[in-house]
């Protein structure tokens, strides 16, 4: 009989406020997701949990420099998905 895969299931281990965005650490198949969403966008990052140590190390790395790129992203795709409504109709 063959094995049964079963992923392991993701799990929110942190969320860290701001005021512009909502950020969320998961833990999953030994990653750490980085889950940055804005409105009906979102933005994920995955970080191998060999690669960081700790989430302590995760949470540094969410600078005001990079939430400020995210919300950059986040406009940009809010502009480009604009004009693809706008093409449609």
């Amino acid at each position: 009989m063959g094995r049964s895969y079963t992923p392991n299931s993701m799990r929110i281990i942190a969320q860290i406020p701001h005021n512009d965005c909502r950020i969320s650490i998961f833990s999953m198949n030994q990653k750490f997701i980085i889950k940055v969403e804005w409105g009906p966008y979102e933005q994920s990052y995955k970080v191998s949990e060999m690669d960081i140590p700790g989430l302590e190390q995760i949470k540094a790395m969410i600078t005001e420099d990079f939430i400020r790129q995210c919300m950059a992203r986040f406009e940009a795709m809010d502009t480009d998905f604009n004009a693809l409504i706008e093409a449609a109709d």
